[in-house]
């Protein structure tokens, strides 16, 4: 019996895609203005990368006595470099049998995040990028 695939809530097509990262556009030339010299304007993780976090993070949650229910999404800098960078918290409800709330639960205190994805090639590259 093969897996059943779940189009998950908030699935946009690629033209909205587009259409967002258009829109981006003035604020990322106000950020690279900022630093000197063209920001990162994406981050990229591996297949791998992303499940083993989701499996370590779960796993540390409930050793903090937590129930990871979803992850949450930052934008950030590298301070040596200035660059734009995104980093994943996990986030869930002290105990077991959390509920996921409509806007998401809060950060797990002590939770590690995922970092170091790759930035865009070259790091000023728009949607999509080939």
């Amino acid at each position: 019996m093969s897996k059943q695939i779940i189009k998950p809530r908030g699935v946009i097509t690629s033209k909205d895609a587009e259409i967002m990262d258009q829109a981006f556009n003035e604020r990322y030339a106000a950020m690279s203005k900022c630093i000197g010299k063209d920001d990162n304007r994406s981050s990229w993780w591996s297949l791998d990368d992303m499940r083993n976090f989701l499996d370590y993070a779960e796993n540390q949650a409930k050793s903090l006595g937590y129930t990871m229910d979803g992850v949450r999404v930052y934008e950030g800098a590298h301070g040596e470099k200035g660059y734009t960078s995104m980093f994943i918290a996990p986030t869930g409800s002290k105990g077991t049998g959390g509920s996921r709330q409509a806007a998401g639960s809060g950060d797990i205190p002590g939770g590690d995040v995922l970092n170091a994805g790759s930035g865009g090639n070259p790091p000023s590259a728009n949607y999509p990028q080939q």
